[in-house]
């Protein structure tokens, strides 16, 4: 079995898209490999796994955790399929504030690798979708961060006119100008 690795525009954000054995019984697949994707530079050590499922028209995020929590995500869509955005929170880098989505499926089976100095958040589009992601360091309350979802400086074109938000991330999220007067990641 193999993986294919796409780099993105966005350097710490990447694609895996992983070989699929399918016939008329279903298909099969290895969704993570740790010796495999090292000998494609990417040796990270996953320490938690983490499964959410969410009804259509729910967006979730943008969610990361800083410092000691700072995680690496490993993000697959494994029934339905979400719209998966990342905005770029290191400040100082040249992609600041940029955005970078892809959808992901359990069609495609498109894979999404994040670094840590990037903000995470994804639309369901489907009936509903399940998500599951792999993470570099465990949750972590006390570090875990908030980028607003709807910040007209980061602009995301949304494919959700009324979603569905926790309280969370209704009420809690700062904006991009107020992450840059105290930033978690600097290049």
């Amino acid at each position: 079995m193999d993986v294919d690795v796409y780099q993105t525009e966005m350097p710490g954000v990447r694609i895996l898209v992983p070989q699929v054995f399918a016939d008329d019984r279903g298909f099969f697949m290895e969704a993570y490999h740790q010796g495999k994707l090292a000998e494609k530079g990417i040796a990270l050590d996953f320490v938690q796994d983490n499964h959410a499922r969410s009804c259509r028209n729910v967006i979730r995020g943008f969610h990361y955790q800083a410092g000691s929590g700072a995680q690496w995500r490993l993000i697959r869509c494994t029934v339905g399929e979400v719209w998966d955005v990342v905005v770029n929170i290191q400040f100082g880098s040249p992609h600041f504030g940029n955005y970078y989505a892809v959808k992901l499926s359990a069609e495609n089976r498109k894979q999404f690798l994040i670094a840590p100095e990037f903000a995470h958040g994804y639309a369901v589009l489907s009936e509903y979708a399940e998500v599951q992601y792999k993470c570099t360091a465990h949750h972590q309350a006390a570090v875990e961060r908030c980028l607003a979802w709807n910040d007209p400086g980061v602009a995301v074109p949304w494919p959700i006119a009324d979603p569905i938000l926790s309280n969370k991330d209704r009420s809690s999220g700062r904006s991009l100008r107020d992450y840059a007067k105290q930033p978690d990641f600097v290049a």
